[in-house]
């Protein structure tokens, strides 16, 4: 007797994914779900894990959080479980890692200090159209592996050799023979000298132009765009921001990244060469390497950056090294600079000391330090005659500036100029 097929081995729609929603909502399990829609239960986890979107929970009171509190063994506030308590244990919740799998609708949403995961079934459905079309354009290849295959076959098709001849001695070729053929016809390895006309048989079709199948991960700002913003202060009056920015005086670098604390108008940067996710996210790997966890986290809790392509990949700094939450960073909605105004404005000290034109290719990063240990010396109005370096200083410790690389300088000794990095007999300071 022939089984009877019980699911329709078709992809999951828009309404399906409603259907999963409220499901979730519901606080059904995944085979409830997947026998309501005539799909696996496995499907249905697929779907939920791929396309659930992560919401970090707030690390300002708690910057590590252990699944399995132990009092006698318990290391103090801010020093990392993970490495260095042996009963240490991941926090789980069943609904969370189980099943549904995620935490829409869950009654204890409010009181939960879980990161939590919230599945969307439009946000989900055009994620996966996304995927769909980019999954089917270009060849699947990437350049390192199109390299790899042209340095094997250039100069051996040179040597008279078939592509049958080629593939059968060398394994590590994956694509098959009518692969190769197909291309090498439309000019995928054209960079390599090889052509329609290196083949024995010579077939006319349109060349490539190199497009070749992506591999970046597109921008994600769901949760963290100024709307989550404002409703995350809400929530944590306490955590103050930190408004991070870019600046630059040529397309080609390098770079300076800005820090500006909004409590205090206290700004630190960092120089770099290259303007990617990687070296900005690695500012934060050397702050939290240089403040310690405990005091990383009371200062860089909260970013506000804006929808630059420097900042867009946000797990490079909301997570460390080992996949743990340190921080909460959100967005600018598009070509709204006036959201983070503050370190708008204190880039104008910055332009006194490095104008427009300036080259900063001969700067270092005690240049920098230099320039800013100046800029926080200088008294604001707007801080009641206060100069950033005291108004930190009284919040955070007057230890905790150097740990930063700024210095303390006189009020008299404030030089705003390019002179202060520019000049041959340029000022230093110690710290």
């Amino acid at each position: 007797m022939k089984k009877r097929q019980v699911h329709d081995c078709t992809h999951l729609t828009l309404e399906a994914r409603k259907i999963i929603q409220a499901g979730i909502e519901n606080g059904s399990t995944k085979a409830d779900i997947a026998r309501t829609i005539g799909k696996d239960s496995t499907t249905i986890a697929k779907e939920i894990r791929k396309h659930r979107i992560l919401k970090p929970r707030n690390t300002y009171k708690r910057p590590v959080l252990c699944g399995k509190f132990v009092t006698k063994k318990c290391k103090p506030k801010g020093v990392s479980c993970k490495k260095s308590c042996e009963f240490y244990e991941e926090p789980k919740c069943s609904r969370r890692d189980k099943s549904p799998g995620a935490c829409n609708n869950c009654p204890d949403a409010r009181t939960c200090i879980l990161d939590k995961y919230i599945y969307d079934a439009k946000i989900a459905n055009d994620e996966y159209r996304h995927d769909l079309v980019e999954y089917r354009e270009g060849i699947d290849l990437t350049t390192k592996e199109r390299d790899a295959i042209g340095t094997i076959i250039a100069p051996l098709l040179k040597q008279g050799q078939s592509v049958y001849q080629i593939l059968s001695a060398h394994p590590e070729i994956k694509q098959c023979q009518k692969t190769i053929y197909t291309y090498i016809e439309t000019g995928v390895f054209k960079n390599f000298g090889i052509d329609n006309f290196s083949l024995k048989e010579q077939v006319n079709r349109k060349q490539f132009k190199d497009k070749y199948k992506k591999r970046k991960e597109p921008a994600n700002y769901d949760g963290r765009r100024y709307s989550d913003y404002l409703q995350f202060c809400a929530e944590n009056p306490e955590v103050s921001t930190v408004e991070m920015d870019t600046l630059n005086n040529s397309l080609h670098g390098p770079y300076l990244q800005t820090f500006l604390f909004r409590n205090s108008a206290f700004m630190i940067g960092f120089l770099h060469r290259h303007k990617t996710n990687e070296n900005m996210a690695g500012s934060i790997d050397k702050l939290q390497s240089d403040l310690g966890d405990g005091l990383f986290s009371t200062l860089f809790s909260l970013l506000l950056a804006d929808r630059g392509s420097e900042f867009e990949i946000h797990k490079l700094f909301e997570l460390d090294n080992e996949g743990n939450t340190r921080l909460n960073i959100f967005y600018c909605d598009p070509m709204q600079a006036s959201q983070k105004p503050h370190v708008e404005n204190n880039h104008n000290y910055v332009r006194d000391i490095i104008p427009n034109g300036y080259p900063l290719n001969g700067l270092t990063q005690a240049d920098i330090n230099l320039m800013f240990s100046h800029i926080n010396a200088t008294p604001r109005q707007s801080l009641a005659g206060k100069s950033p370096y005291e108004l930190f200083s009284f919040f955070y410790g007057a230890d905790t500036p150097s740990l930063l690389n700024i210095s303390e300088v006189m009020r008299d000794d404030v030089v705003l100029k390019p002179q202060l990095v520019f000049s041959k007999n340029r000022p230093t300071i110690d710290f």
